[in-house]
């Protein structure tokens, strides 16, 4: 996820955030893991504001109260390493709380009723847009990926995938998978582009509309277009 001194070297070695922490505090004085953080954090404000275009290296390290030598010595390929370290580790922060709330909602111990599963797909759609509000700087990050893909690196692109949406796409399959071995959904022999289809009715529209949440809708809006792509998702999705 990046060179051989920032937050990116410890990224293969756990599983979650806090287990990268853990280790870096095991690897690094307490002083270098809090500037890497501070630096990290920093900048995801500067990426979510600016972009990875018109970012520069001296307002990275001016928001971050460092110096740009000090960045570098830290973050060796710039801002293009900084940019992958920050994508990466809050994609990796978000991805921990969609799984956290897919377990909470669809938990494999305790299949649902046939006459709950709208309930609870409504449920896990509120608690998936919800995070919008909670990671605003994440999701800053990822309109400007969006916005700005023919000049991004395009190992920061995976780096971003690598974190984030391809590990929860997987574990939302697993879980309509595990619906469908229930007799609960049919999913026409393709569990991971019915995954796929849930996560865009769901969001699509709600996040084309707030444009990423930059200017979220009113709870009435958003609770119409959570419903209407939940119940778009079980008309083609449940079983018979």
């Amino acid at each position: 996820m990046g060179g051989t001194d920032g937050l990116g070297s410890i990224g293969t070695l756990g599983g979650t955030n806090q287990e990268w922490l853990e280790v870096a505090r095991r690897i690094y004085p307490p002083r270098k893991v809090e500037k890497l953080v501070a630096m990290a954090g920093a900048a995801c404000t500067v990426f979510g504001r600016e972009g990875y275009a018109r970012a520069s290296v001296d307002a990275l390290a001016a928001e971050a109260s460092v110096s740009t030598r000090t960045l570098y010595n830290h973050f060796p390929g710039g801002k293009a390493e900084l940019f992958s370290t920050v994508v990466a580790w809050t994609a990796a922060e978000v991805k921990d709380a969609q799984l956290a709330r897919l377990r909470a909602v669809l938990d494999p111990g305790r299949p649902p009723r046939p006459e709950d599963l709208e309930r609870d797909f409504t449920a896990l759609a509120r608690a998936f847009v919800g995070l919008m509000t909670e990671y605003p700087n994440h999701f800053a990050l990822v309109r400007h990926i969006h916005a700005e893909a023919d000049h991004v690196p395009a190992e920061v692109l995976q780096a971003w995938r690598a974190a984030g949406p391809e590990p929860v796409g997987a574990a939302l399959t697993a879980t309509l998978e595990w619906l469908a071995d229930a007799g609960l959904l049919d999913l026409h022999g393709d569990a991971a582009l019915a995954a796929s289809h849930f996560l865009a009715l769901i969001s699509h529209t709600l996040t084309e509309e707030s444009h990423h949440g930059v200017r979220p809708l009113s709870d009435q809006e958003t609770e119409r277009l959570i419903s209407g792509g939940v119940a778009a998702f079980l008309r083609a999705y449940r079983a018979d």
